[in-house]
């Protein structure tokens, strides 16, 4: 299953979540807003402007801001079941 986590090297958020991530064996491709613009966009156009950070867009195209590890999992868990429907 496809996730991409958009984050920054100073935001603890990030840092803490991709560990987390990690640590339970979830792959993530991280993409650092500061040095790519497109990224920088999409962010800020799914977060009402704002460039908030941790975003994390799924293989649907659905996105979540900022979220708990339960969040991330109870929804790629949707994901994964939706697939397999």
């Amino acid at each position: 299953m496809s996730l991409t986590i958009y984050s920054t090297a100073w935001c603890g958020y990030c840092h803490r979540l991709k560990r987390l991530l990690t640590d339970e064996g979830i792959a993530f491709e991280d993409v650092d807003l500061e040095g790519d613009a497109d990224a920088a966009d999409f962010v800020a156009n799914v977060n009402g402007g704002n460039h908030t950070v941790p975003t994390l867009r799924f293989a649907d195209g659905s996105t979540l801001t900022n979220p708990s590890l339960t969040q991330v999992t109870m929804r790629l868990a949707e994901l994964d079941a939706a697939r397999q429907a």
